[in-house]
């Protein structure tokens, strides 16, 4: 076997521990098919397709929870679609050079996400818990609000976990479980659409995409028996640096001299 079977192999079952542990795993994905040679936009369209599939395990897993949530499913689905296609269909009409250059800005957004997802949760709590009677002009923008988030799911797929459970805390939800559910649902149904346009256009590089897929399906299997003994603290720690080291690194890279 080539060494970049190995990488990718290596780089998705990573991505899949920090995924189940304390997420951030396209961080080390995504950088990986960018250093395994896929071109950026392929290399994004590709890591959202070997995402997809935790996606997908971890809804079925909250499928119980999902059940107390069946009048909203409807329109959750509707917008995640909407907002999945829409981003897809932007980043296909990006140019290459340009995407290149956002690279380094989409890796900040999606690690200042990681870095006071948290905090901005607890800011979301406390402005609905002010406002838990919203007008329909609120409940309107909420909606527009959950499209523009599924919009940058389907542009660049980093992040997109956090920003919804965001959302979520900002609608009024309060249950972590159901809001794992629904965050998990609606990451699937932006990606299944986000995907389903990639093929079209052939965007996706299939064998670096499949390694890394299997690599983060064995991964988030042997997470299962790591997270009793890694402490999620010290594994969130190890994400962030190592998102601040990529990050910079593509500043340097794209801009650097």
């Amino acid at each position: 076997m080539s060494f970049d079977v190995f990488f990718l192999l290596g780089a998705g079952f990573l991505g899949g521990v920090l995924n189940s542990i304390a997420g951030g795993g396209s961080f080390i994905t995504f950088p990986a098919l960018l250093w395994a040679g896929v071109p950026p936009i392929s290399a994004n369209a590709t890591n959202t397709f070997a995402s997809c599939a935790g996606y997908l395990s971890g809804t079925l897993a909250f499928r119980e929870d999902l059940r107390a949530e069946k009048a909203a499913l409807a329109g959750l689905l509707v917008m995640s679609l909407a907002g999945g296609i829409l981003g897809a269909w932007l980043l296909m009409q990006t140019p290459e050079a340009r995407f290149r250059e956002a690279i380094p800005w989409l890796m900040l957004i999606a690690t200042l996400l990681f870095a006071f997802g948290g905090r901005l949760n607890g800011v979301f709590k406390a402005v609905a818990a002010r406002h838990r009677h919203a007008s329909s002009l609120g409940r309107i923008l909420q909606q527009f609000m959950l499209l523009a988030v599924c919009i940058y799911g389907g542009f660049f797929n980093a992040g997109l976990g956090i920003i919804i459970l965001s959302y979520l805390v900002l609608a009024g939800h309060t249950n972590i479980n159901t809001m794992n559910g629904l965050k998990l649902l609606a990451s699937s149904a932006v990606s299944i659409i986000a995907i389903a346009l990639f093929v079209w256009e052939g965007a996706i590089a299939w064998r670096e995409g499949v390694l890394v897929l299997l690599g983060t399906l064995a991964g988030g299997y042997a997470a299962a028996h790591l997270s009793r003994k890694l402490p999620q603290a010290q594994v969130r720690t190890f994400v962030l640096v190592a998102s601040v080291a990529i990050t910079g690194y593509f500043f340097f890279e794209t801009y650097g001299a």
